[in-house]
């Protein structure tokens, strides 16, 4: 007995649909809720390391305001230096946060910046006037056993500012709660002025917001669910009308063979002449094909010109404004003209030699050259440097001036520059914090091996196993042309007889080029 057959081949036809179309939204719903709810927790993790962050720079501007305050203050110039002190410490305890707050300002007058029993005497502290007027000691612990004074104290004298933690009363409270405090040095005076916050009050604000974020995340995936549910409703009708028109193209399914028959039987017959007429096609389109190929190679070489003149383009023009600058400052003499001149046309040289690195990797005769690995690096930090600075991105370079290579110095130079120039925009478009480029060598018997790493994160593993493939980019919004890793591989692997590798280390991507000695 058949289990499909003309009669029954609709209905079939619609279980099935509706059977694989409950499995994905039940799928995708579970896949959606789970990781929604970790994407809850990545987001709240970063939600408190923000809190923290946040915090440390609110204190850090209320001290600064108050030595703001004692500056103004100090510039009295009628009462004496001792009654300006006591001036400023009245005024500093009348200085107070909202209502409701646990944290206060406190003073420190410095007696011994060494630390000790005495090293400080308070002269503010709402939250322990007991303390008011009296000697204090490094040597003091909180109840975890932390001498938390001597640890600020450290960072008082090597940056004249210091964060610190420790368990302390709270105020109208004899608790003591863990506390975060920032200290500042005032210089003229010895006074060290700092102001915390207790952690529990951060918390308290930590917890509210994920109470409110649950909320907004369980909303949110009851929304989409029922969205999901809907969704497979309008499915299941639409398969059902469906399937009502299946039974229909089937009754017309015998006609429409027997005029297919007729169709093929007419077609062989002028099946020569067909084939013949399709060949001449295929011929033209050939043709068009090596021609478009052409242009869409020309059009690559302008565009990585392009990319590369951007940067030589700017500094140029920096060039001339700080020329221009000078000359209507009146302060052009000969000496600056001649160095900004030789730097115009240091950039004007790599820019003539750029055209010729391009039509020079689509001309086979090449002679190779011995030259200093070291000069080459510094004749592409040249022209890449200022990009690098104006970014922030800091570049290690740790290549040993005595190593020679024998091959094509100036594709040589085009590889290593656009394989940087690729680690920056990585780092530019990830927003990486702190970015930077490593270059390195090592060496083996038969090859120098340069290494070019940064810590943008690395590639993703797919793109990893395109990233060498013409016209692949991983740039947004048409940023890239995907030929620039393909070139370098071309100019590494065939034209060098080298190796072009990539892969991921524990900070970001790490291009390898191996050259033979």
């Amino acid at each position: 007995m058949k289990l499909i057959t003309e009669e029954n081949i609709s209905k079939i036809t619609i279980y099935i649909f509706i059977i694989i179309m409950s499995t994905m939204i039940f799928m995708i719903s579970y896949f959606y809720v789970k990781n929604t709810y970790e994407d809850f927790d990545i987001q709240m993790d970063k939600h408190i390391d923000e809190q923290y962050n946040n915090q440390k720079i609110i204190l850090k501007n209320k001290i600064d305001i108050i030595i703001d305050i004692i500056r103004y203050n100090s510039t009295k110039n009628n009462i004496n230096a001792s009654e300006l002190k006591k001036d400023t410490i009245r005024l500093l305890n009348n200085i107070s946060f909202q209502e409701n707050k646990s944290n206060y300002y406190f003073v420190y007058d410095i007696k011994k910046f060494e630390g000790g029993d005495d090293f400080a005497v308070f002269i503010v502290n709402p939250n322990r006037l007991d303390l008011v007027g009296k000697l204090i000691s490094t040597n003091y612990k909180d109840i975890n056993g932390k001498k938390f004074r001597e640890s600020f104290l450290k960072g008082i004298r090597e940056n004249g500012e210091a964060y610190s933690q420790y368990m302390y009363k709270k105020p109208n409270s004899i608790e003591k709660k863990l506390k975060l405090s920032y200290h500042k040095l005032y210089k003229p005076w010895n006074w060290v002025i700092s102001v915390g916050i207790y952690i529990d009050d951060i918390e308290k604000e930590i917890a509210l917001n994920r109470e409110l974020l649950q909320k907004r995340v369980k909303k949110q995936v009851v929304q989409n669910i029922l969205l999901f549910l809907l969704f497979l409703s309008i499915a299941i009708v639409i398969s059902i009308l469906v399937s009502q028109k299946i039974d229909e193209v089937l009754k017309d399914y015998q006609n429409r063979v027997k005029s297919k028959s007729m169709a093929l039987k007419e077609l062989n017959e002028t099946l020569e002449k067909r084939v013949l007429d399709e060949i001449e096609k295929n011929r033209e389109h050939e043709q068009l094909l090596v021609q478009k190929s052409r242009f869409i190679a020309l059009g690559e070489m302008i565009s990585n010109i392009a990319h590369q003149w951007r940067q030589p383009l700017s500094e140029l023009s920096s060039i001339l404004m700080y020329i221009k600058f000078k000359y209507n400052m009146e302060q052009l003499d000969s000496d600056t003209m001649n160095k900004k001149s030789k730097e115009a046309e240091t950039v004007i040289d790599y820019m003539s030699h750029t055209i010729d690195d391009f039509r020079n990797f689509f001309m086979p005769k090449k002679e190779k050259e011995i030259f200093n690995l070291r000069s080459a690096m510094d004749s592409i930090m040249t022209i890449i440097s200022s990009a690098l600075s104006n970014n922030k991105i800091y570049i290690t370079i740790c290549i040993d001036n005595n190593i020679q290579l024998n091959t094509y110095i100036n594709e040589f130079e085009q590889v290593i520059l656009n394989i940087i120039t690729n680690a920056k925009d990585v780092l530019l478009e990830n927003k990486v914090e702190k970015p930077w480029i490593k270059v390195y060598t090592d060496e083996n018997i038969n090859n120098i091996i340069i290494y070019i790493e940064d810590n943008g994160g690395g590639i993703k593993l797919k793109a990893k196993n395109k990233i060498f493939d013409p016209y692949f980019t991983t740039k947004k919004d048409s940023e890239g042309t995907g030929i620039g890793l393909y070139m370098s591989k071309t100019i590494v692997d065939k034209n060098m007889n080298g190796k072009l590798r990539v892969s991921n280390s524990e900070y970001g991507a790490r291009f390898e080029i191996s050259i033979p000695k």
